[in-house]
């Protein structure tokens, strides 16, 4: 275990973590503000990686395969909110939950029937596919790069849309109370299409940057989905902050964890048994830190309803 595999590990789970940001920043928006739960939203992510897939092989060009994948994002994630969302703003959690995985299985169907089962492969753009060199002799791999810039600008960007525009005055203001804002008058149904909108989109980037890193398939959508819930819980429901910090610490601790774990228990045991147990260890460390934040801070580190 040297200096350069940490720092490499480090680098990569930053790079997960900004992508699972992008997930959780427009799930955690669409929780806190609309109090809908939208299992959904992990289709509009994979949505994004056959979109940007799709387009890249017909422009040769990624910022355009990314610009496409974006406004069909949008549009797609437009069209749910109008369609069903809207209906289920004064229901049960449970049956937003029920409904909205209803669409997870439908899509999944609809996204087979037009690209088939197999999984899509997305090239990494020939300019990314090297690697740059940062520190002496360490190397890193662009497209990673690439991945770790755009999402910090997006966390900057989405911070000072929060902070200093009319959108995100409303969405702080429907955060910490809901019902308040509704009483002085706000159109609350046009402010929750802009938000639906907005999360889409930024599942929309999250699953196109995400495509040439792992196999875009049917199901890449829940996968992600799973964590992204679970830096909500630690970050805070409806935070964006919160969600950054614990994007961050979740992308780092799992990717560390499944990286150095296996490795680690082989020293301790037999190869048989870290190769079994090491992996199954790995994967619920998140859910730890999760427990050890709970136990501390029960809603979470900087939660947006006071």
């Amino acid at each position: 275990m040297t200096t350069l595999s940490l720092l490499e590990q480090l680098m990569n789970g930053i790079g997960f973590g900004l992508v699972l940001f992008l997930m959780a920043a427009g799930l955690t928006i669409v929780f806190g503000v609309m109090d809908t739960m939208n299992l959904a939203h992990g289709t509009l992510f994979m949505l994004g990686a056959y979109f940007a897939a799709t387009a890249y092989r017909v422009l040769e060009s990624f910022p355009l395969a990314l610009l496409c994948a974006v406004i069909l994002t949008m549009i797609a994630g437009a069209l749910l909110e109008m369609s069903l969302i809207r209906r289920l703003y004064k229901r049960s959690h449970m049956n937003q939950v029920v409904a909205t995985f209803g669409v997870i299985l439908i899509c999944n169907d609809v996204v087979k029937y037009f690209w088939g089962p197999t999984p899509l492969f997305a090239a990494t753009p020939p300019s990314l596919s090297g690697p740059v060199t940062l520190f002496g002799a360490f190397e890193y791999p662009a497209f990673r790069l690439l991945i770790i810039a755009v999402g910090i600008a997006l966390a900057i960007a989405l911070y000072f849309m929060m902070a200093h525009t009319r959108l995100g005055m409303l969405v702080r203001a429907g955060a910490s109370n809901r019902e308040m804002t509704q009483l002085m008058g706000i159109r609350v149904r046009r402010v929750f299409t802009s938000i639906a909108i907005l999360g889409a989109a930024l599942a929309g980037i999250g699953g196109a940057m995400m495509g040439p890193i792992t196999s875009v398939q049917t199901g890449m959508g829940e996968a992600v989905l799973i964590p992204a819930l679970v830096i909500i819980v630690i970050g805070g429901i409806g935070s964006i902050r919160g969600a950054f910090i614990a994007a961050l610490l979740v992308g780092i601790v799992d990717t560390a964890g499944r990286a150095f774990i296996p490795a680690l228990l082989s020293k301790l045991a037999s190869p048989v048994i870290a190769a079994d147990v090491g992996p199954a260890l790995a994967s619920v460390l998140m859910y730890l830190l999760m427990i050890g934040v709970l136990c501390f801070k029960p809603a979470g580190l900087f939660p947006a309803r006071g």
